[in-house]
């Protein structure tokens, strides 16, 4: 918001040092963007709206430098004359409209007002537009005026507009309105946007005679809401979509009709005609003088208050323990106690709290396990060679979708930014992968990454997951070995390192999925007290998402995805313990079966170790071969099993035992044949 200093000086004496003016405003919570030529340009935050206008930064001045703010000369009302017809069928959207008739001269401004408009970055356009334009700036009402003559019907229809209605604004653009878009129409059609812009059909123009001057308030989700589906960003929608004051429309015609009686532009010829269908009530708050000591860590002294809320136009009354303050229409921020003692704070002094902690009445909670173990998980994927990423948990649908369960939609949400930023990611991949495209495109082929973040279903809510992507080599170039790329069994290498940290044990199956590649995907699963807990997917992503996300298809990339809540959950410890070594020998023995080539190598697995006594202490498969002498559709699988018992040395008959137990499953379950 740019403010000119010899604007402001005229609401509210501030001295004549531009900067000193700036610097002083700033301490109070105002980002000063530059001072240029007698102009402060603040960044006025989105919870300000009062503050996107000259009166607004008076206000604040006239606390800081004690000086009584001015009144703004305003036009006496008018009592008789001709009336607009006003019709405001929705209230909801449009809860205050405010119109009034003029006789009008349209011609040029004068050189003040043109002046003061520029230096605040408004082009000067007629003497009536100029005004309306003024008036914003001044009092921050955003005002319309619409030529009378081109109004069918003499009056005016404040509605919804109908789904697919046309309407050209005054930028010259053709429109489609929805019908969740509020409009002014007269009696035919639209003739401008609520809050956003007027129509070209009714707009002034050189031969205007007369016309009426609008000045409303409108529900700022609309106005929001409307500008961004139009793809529409004005000065009225700025203010309007923050909060507008819904007591102002009325004095922001007066303010106007007195401009253009100085100006000779025009007369109202009629009076205000103000729709008004459910006042407001003035919202009063309980304030506290011992909560502002407690809250800003000193105390105020109590006849300080009403010198620094009172300017702002905060009314107080004396109570019991405080005050019972009357919070003005424009200050649509104010709701509860914090944001009067944050008003206080304000203009007391952040500088003058001092800088203390605060007294600890109770011990410090002891922290979520979950959060330790979160940061273990980080430490061993770090170790592992893989750097930490950070995405947004925003994605577009499109990148959602193969990630989602099949025939459902990811979570969208009601008010993007953008269709980039359209739903909440199902998984923490779309990012990573989008990160890794990132790398790629600037030369980057090897590239490892992980995130541990939160992941989003409209059916289950939020959830925790970590998930890792692995592109390029599997190990650094040296030039005693020949570099290969990563493969499935790499990735899942890190999942089951992972797992174990938290003495989980994976196993793994075939599965299908919508973004990984066939053949290459497996599902990573636990047992737990005799139930089976998925705990997440890994293996290599589909060429056709990673062509689709700038990745070269050619490439392999593979990805996993772990459900830390579920892996937690079922977690057996993950402190690091010592533990003594093996007292006793053990004892390996080898075994080679044919079995079905179809047959998944966790099966088998799962096989042995129900057969096997305890003393059974590792299963390796170290071969796997095909052709000749296998018989077609089978394949020869070799293990090595490592028997140990931790209290005595194991015979050889012990084990002879085991081993026949071991193979007689394998036979009776999957019609294993020894080799």
């Amino acid at each position: 918001m740019k403010i000119v200093h010899r604007w402001l000086a005229e609401l509210v004496d501030v001295p004549d040092d531009v900067e000193a003016v700036a610097s002083a405003i700033a301490l109070r919570g105002f980002e000063v963007a530059s001072v240029e030529r007698g102009v402060i340009d603040f960044e006025i935050t989105a919870n300000r709206p009062d503050c996107l206008n000259h009166v607004g930064i008076a206000r604040e001045s006239s606390v800081i430098w004690k000086s009584r703010l001015r009144p703004l000369a305003l036009a006496p009302p008018v009592e008789s004359g001709e009336a607009i017809d006003i019709d405001l069928q929705d209230p909801e959207l449009c809860p205050r409209y405010c119109a009034q008739m003029f006789e009008v001269r349209i011609g040029p401004s004068p050189a003040w007002l043109a002046d003061r408009l520029e230096a605040a970055g408004v082009r000067p356009i007629s003497n009536i537009v100029d005004v309306t334009n003024y008036v914003m700036l001044e009092m921050g009402q955003p005002m319309h005026a619409f030529d009378a003559a081109r109004l069918e019907g003499g009056g005016l229809v404040i509605r919804r507009a109908a789904a697919g209605e046309p309407l050209t604004t005054l930028d010259g653009v053709d429109r489609r309105l929805d019908a969740d878009m509020l409009v002014i129409a007269d009696a035919r059609r639209a003739t401008a946007v609520g809050g956003v812009m007027g129509g070209s059909t009714s707009e002034i123009h050189a031969g205007t005679a007369k016309m009426v001057l609008e000045s409303a308030c409108f529900h700022p989700a609309s106005v929001r809401r409307t500008s961004k589906k139009l793809g529409l960003k004005t000065e009225a929608s700025t203010r309007f979509e923050r909060g507008g004051d819904i007591n102002v429309p009325p004095a922001g015609i007066a303010r106007a009709a007195a401009l253009f009686e100085k100006i000779g532009a025009g007369r109202a010829i009629g009076p205000i005609v103000d729709r008004y269908p459910s006042p407001r009530s003035a919202v009063t708050v309980a304030l506290r003088a011992a909560r502002i000591s407690r809250l800003l860590g000193r105390a105020v002294p109590s006849e300080d208050v009403p010198e620094l809320l009172e300017p702002l136009g905060f009314g107080l009354t004396p109570s019991s323990d405080g005050w019972t303050v009357s919070v003005p229409s424009w200050r649509v921020d104010v709701a509860r106690e914090a944001d009067l003692i944050e008003e206080v704070g304000r203009h007391f002094g952040f500088d003058r709290i001092p800088a203390a902690f605060p007294a600890l009445t109770t011990p410090q909670p002891a922290p979520d396990p979950t959060i330790r173990r979160e940061r273990i998980l980080k430490e061993l994927l770090t170790a592992s060679g893989f750097s930490e990423a950070m995405t947004f948990a925003f994605i577009e649908r499109e990148a959602a979708l193969p990630f989602c369960v099949q025939g459902r939609e990811p979570a969208a949400i009601a008010n993007p930014l953008s269709e980039k930023y359209a739903v909440l990611r199902p998984s923490l991949l779309p990012g990573l992968i989008d990160a890794c495209a990132h790398n790629r495109r600037r030369g980057r082929k090897d590239v490892r990454l992980f995130e541990t973040g939160s992941r989003f279903s409209p059916e289950t809510g939020e959830g925790r997951a970590a998930a890792a992507v692995w592109g390029g080599a599997a190990e650094q170039a040296h030039w005693s070995t020949a570099l290969r790329d990563a493969d499935f069994f790499d990735i899942k290498g890190i999942v089951e390192r992972a797992c174990a940290t938290f003495g989980v044990h994976p196993e793994f199956v075939e599965t299908r999925s919508p973004f990984l590649a066939p053949g290459r995907a497996a599902e990573a699963y636990a047992i737990a007290n005799g139930t089976r807990v998925p705990l997440g997917i890994v293996g290599q992503l589909q060429p056709a998402i990673a062509d689709a996300r700038g990745l070269p298809a050619a490439e392999e990339l593979y990805v996993a995805e772990i459900d830390i809540a579920a892996l937690f959950t079922i977690a057996s410890g993950d402190d690091l313990r010592a533990e003594s070594l093996p007292r006793f020998p053990s004892i390996v023995r080898d075994v080679s079966i044919l079995v079905a080539d179809t047959l998944p190598a966790s099966t088998v697995r799962g096989t042995i170790r129900s057969s096997a006594p305890p003393t059974l202490v590792s299963i390796v498969e170290f071969d796997r071969y095909t052709g000749k002498g296998v018989p077609a559709e089978q394949v020869s699988l070799s293990l090595r099993l490592t028997f140990r018992a931790p209290d005595r040395t194991l015979t050889d008959d012990e084990v002879q035992q085991a081993m026949a137990q071991i193979v007689s499953a394998l036979k009776t379950s999957h019609d294993a044949e020894q080799r």
